[in-house]
């Protein structure tokens, strides 16, 4: 991932839970394309179908919240979400999306910045927000390095072995 992203927003408001995000009636199917499917299915059921590879979700306060599910990060990561700002997050989503490789950016009073559709820019370096459709911009939390680190490797798992090869040619 570069420092910056370009991307069309999907607006949600406050509270949404992993259960909103992807049903646990849908965690035993294995394949993941089909899995994601049925992302946001309670709220949006043609939300798989329209969503884009590089689009962005902007959130209200406490997203990701309820269980500790991985798949739900796991499902926006299948359909090509490039990264998710909202007010605030519940912690174990925030993690379990870091480990995945999605980048979060909190931004107090996000949901008030932009609409549905807006085109935005991130520059995740800078913690910047950019509403390119309403000429407008937003300072973010900025990822520490190691956070960046873990993202562009692609996933705390791509990260490890990165490390382990580097150590080997040492």
């Amino acid at each position: 991932m570069g420092k910056t992203i370009k991307g069309k927003v999907w607006k949600f408001g406050d509270n949404i839970d992993t259960d909103v995000i992807i049903p646990g009636r849908y965690l035993t199917i294995r394949d993941p394309n089909q899995m994601a499917s049925h992302t946001f299915e309670p709220i949006r059921p043609d939300f798989a179908e329209k969503v884009s590879k590089g689009d962005i979700i902007i959130g209200g306060s406490n997203f990701g919240s309820g269980s500790s599910r991985e798949e739900a990060p796991f499902v926006l990561k299948t359909l090509g979400i490039a990264a998710i700002v909202a007010e605030s997050f519940a912690r174990i989503f925030y993690r379990n999306a870091i480990n995945l490789g999605i980048p979060l950016i909190e931004l107090k009073q996000a949901s008030q910045y932009f609409n549905e559709g807006d085109i935005v820019e991130i520059n995740f370096e800078e913690g910047l927000i950019k509403n390119i459709t309403q000429d407008k911009e937003y300072s973010g939390t900025k990822l520490p390095a190691f956070l960046m680190d873990i993202i562009n490797a692609g996933g705390a798992i791509p990260a490890v072995k990165q490390r382990i090869k580097q150590s080997k040619n040492l």
